[in-house]
């Protein structure tokens, strides 16, 4: 693993000498590229939306300040575009094309040759759809490049003693809805809300997947027999948000399960 990470770091310092621009999302994988980049050459670009929450957005602002990397927010609106509101099977490439799109507009005024990205080695073996649009604007993915696996950033984010290294992935809210879901901001609020409230009881690798009125629990399947000790205070919670019917996978948490 450190061979991979001595050449991921001499790649970086090559890039950084006619400038870098990350899409910075604030989940591991960017993360520790923002702490491998520590360079006044680099801009983090985080966007912001009705896919993402307000805490992610924060989290993003503390580790920019903490690593002093230069860092621009800018406001994305997937609910006015008429392919992303319909949550089509193919969304990610859309949704990615448009905002790696503004994204090399901005390292272009910035006089910044490169954009990398967070994916790893292990997201080309997914459902990716996003990952074409990364190769049809030139974008860089040093992590799958140097055939980096999740595991193996965590591990590495641990030993850099970086704190979030064991943070959950936190996908877009859009993944919590089947293929073809009109969304609104009043559902994605729901599934935001709802993902909030497990958080707070202790579920923090959990999923509120959202089919029409009934939401379906994804948890870990140790947390189980935690989450049926806590339906009497969870479920009145849950159905203040106007959900009707709550049910738990019993495959437990796993990405995208909408897949």
């Amino acid at each position: 693993m450190q061979n991979k990470f001595d050449e991921l770091k001499n790649y970086i310092l090559t890039l950084e000498k006619q400038g870098i621009c990350l899409a910075f999302s604030g989940g591991i994988d960017s993360t520790l590229l923002l702490y491998l980049c520590k360079n006044k050459n680099t801009l983090a670009v985080t966007f912001t939306s009705e896919f993402q929450s307000e805490e992610e957005l924060n989290l993003t602002k503390q580790i920019c300040k903490e690593y002093k990397i230069r860092q621009e927010v800018h406001k994305f609106y997937p609910l006015e575009n008429e392919i992303l509101i319909n949550n089509p099977k193919d969304r990610c490439y859309h949704c990615k094309k448009l905002f790696f799109s503004k994204l090399k507009n901005i390292a272009k005024e910035n006089n910044l040759k490169y954009i990398i990205d967070g994916t790893n080695y292990d997201d080309l073996n997914t459902y990716r759809p996003g990952l074409k649009a990364l190769k049809e604007l030139g974008i860089l993915s040093p992590f799958a490049q140097f055939k980096i696996t999740k595991q193996e950033i965590r591990d590495y984010a641990k030993l850099c003693k970086i704190k979030t290294y064991n943070k959950p992935s936190t996908p877009c809210f859009a993944t919590r809805f089947p293929y073809n879901t009109h969304l609104t901001k009043d559902k994605l609020n729901i599934v935001k809300q709802g993902e909030q409230i497990l958080q707070s009881e202790g579920f923090n690798s959990c999923r509120l997947r959202l089919h029409e009125d009934l939401a379906r629990i994804e948890i870990l399947k140790d947390d189980f027999e935690k989450l049926l000790n806590k339906k009497d205070t969870l479920i009145p919670k849950l159905k203040q948000l106007g959900i009707k019917y709550i049910t738990l996978d019993l495959e437990g948490f796993r990405s995208g399960s909408m897949d």
